[in-house]
């Protein structure tokens, strides 16, 4: 299979690291899941958790800096928390070029 470039494959694990510290800091969650899956067109990341929801941007939340890092490979951060949970957050990026 193809690896997706450096910056990109560096990228997913500080996505993945920063997202697992927001469900331990702001979920109350007991539970947390992280998907990968990965083609020539994207890479995308999920993490699920079963804590009470309401993860926005900003507040503090760690998700604006995310999203702003993202933008600079052109990925896109996306995230579904109604109050109550379960939250959904899902990263999205273009592999990048083999190095």
């Amino acid at each position: 299979a193809m690896r997706p470039s450096i910056g990109v494959e560096t990228m997913a694990y500080f996505c993945v690291a920063e997202l697992l510290a927001n469900v331990s800091r702001h979920a109350g969650a007991c539970r947390a899941a992280v998907r990968i899956y990965g083609d020539a067109a994207e890479l995308r990341i999920i993490v699920e958790d079963n804590g009470s929801g309401g993860a926005q941007l900003g507040n503090g939340s760690g998700l604006t800096g995310l999203r702003d890092r993202l933008a600079m490979l052109d990925g896109r951060l996306q995230i579904d928390s109604p109050q109550g949970g379960p939250t959904v957050v899902t990263v999205t990026v273009a592999p990048g070029s083999e190095q």
